[in-house]
């Protein structure tokens, strides 16, 4: 048994309660992480792990091996970054979640400078507009728009992106463009809708945030198709500036009610409270927060 492997596996197994997501994040079989684990407590010569057909849990000895565990392989890796040339040269697949827009639009075109600094990292991105279970799901990081009610999560600021009202140029050439927003009324809406039914635009005024439900041209809950229904002239949309950015730089798209804006949308990364985070994962979230930086 290569007892290094069994033991970062254990370690996989307790952070996703799941021996299957840890097959799943390896690429083998669940029954080869069973016999890991299984070797590895027959080397120690006690139960790490209880199994129902249900759950996992951590015996007394399993909980003290799981706490010495972590930090060994913290230490291993910090000792590991200061080998050769002396710079941290973090290595390894950092699972990612994010909204679809956001990673194709914003985030993959960048890749290739990340790629430049940290050739042994591979971002695997997984693209969702429902909020993952990150423990679960084997998931490294999730970057987050808006605000976090999870708090079993660890979430650090990444950046912050303006919310704007957007409309292409050609369709406000043949509406007119809203001055205030009770101007909307006479405007088509290109709507985000979620479970819970289409989400009201806010906007600022004198006497704070107010909430208005646009005449819907055209709905969905996907960023990249409001963005094409936008650019193909269905209406005007409210949408964090980021998704539109190109667009509005190339005259494309123009935004419009700026002295109507709310507050800022936050943008967050965000790791199970449960996990360590190695090195990869950090210098990855330190990327993202250069990027937002230059955007913002």
């Amino acid at each position: 048994m290569d007892r290094l492997e069994g033991i970062k596996i254990f370690v996989r197994v307790v952070e996703s309660g799941s021996f299957s997501a840890v097959a799943r994040e390896l690429g083998t079989g669940q029954p080869a992480i069973s016999k890991q684990v299984a070797a590895l407590e027959e080397h120690l010569g006690a139960q790490l792990l209880m199994r129902t057909s249900r759950s996992l849990s951590l015996t007394e000895g399993g909980r003290d091996f799981y706490e010495s565990a972590v930090r060994l392989l913290s230490d291993l890796e910090a000792a590991e970054s200061r080998i050769g040339s002396g710079q941290a040269s973090p290595s390894g697949v950092v699972r990612v979640t994010s909204a679809h827009a956001f990673s194709r639009l914003f985030v993959v075109p960048k890749l290739p400078l990340f790629r430049e600094r940290y050739p042994k990292v591979v971002v695997e991105m997984l693209v969702s507009e429902r909020t993952s279970n990150l423990v679960e799901e084997g998931i490294d990081l999730a970057i987050r728009n808006g605000s976090l009610s999870d708090s079993s999560l660890i979430a650090r600021k990444i950046g912050v992106s303006a919310i704007v009202a957007v409309a292409s140029t050609e369709y406000l050439e043949r509406k007119g463009e809203p001055r205030r927003p009770s101007d909307l009324d006479d405007h088509d809406g290109v709507i985000f809708v979620s479970q819970d039914g289409p989400r009201p635009w806010t906007f600022g005024s004198r006497a704070g945030q107010v909430s208005y439900q646009a005449k819907a041209s055209f709905r969905s809950n996907d960023g990249e198709q409001l963005r094409a229904a936008v650019l193909a002239g269905l209406g005007v949309t409210q949408a964090p500036h980021w998704l539109f950015a190109a667009d509005i730089r190339s005259g494309t798209v123009r935004r419009i009610l700026r002295d109507h804006e709310p507050g800022k949308l936050t943008i967050s990364a965000v790791r199970p409270a449960a996990r360590r985070q190695p090195s990869k994962v950090a210098v990855f979230v330190d990327f993202l927060a250069e990027l937002l930086a230059e955007h913002g």
